[in-house]
């Protein structure tokens, strides 16, 4: 399988790169592709005629590559933290880019279409709190709501798994048990 995963966080030492590095490791055996869009530098900033050009399926080069890594990919991967309840803004830019009309979506009669079936989806998301307090006062499910489902179903991609690990930065974290679980759900996706 070709797995792609992309990587927000803009510390090489944080405990989302150790994440990364995981998913990498627990890919072996599959085609790997990783987007570290810090390291890429990549501009998040849609522009208003990038946009324009994108209706008429006109894309820059650097959009076109990541149309090619999505469009290769069985498994996409996201890892990145949670900051103001939503994506990084580098990640939140990079999903506006490239998640373009007549790549990602396109109109139907009634309806938008999602041209991305048939992949499968994984988040992992770091958080700075307990993942209970997130989910007694519902984030955890507006989280998949928007950032999960809501955003890739639209785009066709039927099925996203989200992965919650919360009390990052705490030393009482359980960081082994966490890279346990991220090999686990690697390999569970990837077969």
């Amino acid at each position: 399988m070709n797995h792609l995963i992309i990587y927000a966080h803009p510390n090489s030492q944080s405990f989302n790169h150790a994440l990364l590095s995981q998913a990498v490791q627990a890919s072996q055996g599959h085609q790997v592709i990783v987007r570290d869009l810090y390291q890429l530098n990549f501009d998040p900033n849609l522009a208003w005629q990038e946009f324009q050009s994108s209706l008429t399926g006109q894309y820059p080069t650097e959009i076109q590559i990541e149309h090619r890594y999505w469009q290769q990919a069985d498994v996409i991967t996201l890892i990145y933290p949670l900051w103001w309840m939503g994506f990084p803004a580098i990640l939140k830019g990079y999903l506006d880019r490239v998640l373009s009309y007549g790549f990602a979506y396109q109109n139907g009669e009634i309806e938008s279409i999602g041209l991305l079936k048939g992949k499968k989806m994984q988040q992992f998301v770091t958080l700075g709190n307990p993942n209970e307090k997130y989910q007694q006062k519902g984030f955890l499910q507006a989280f998949e709501h928007t950032m999960g489902n809501g955003l890739f179903n639209f785009c066709g991609i039927e099925q996203v798994k989200m992965h919650y690990f919360g009390c990052i930065g705490l030393k009482e974290t359980d960081y082994a048990a966490i890279l346990q679980e991220v090999t686990a759900k690697c390999r569970e996706i990837l077969s």
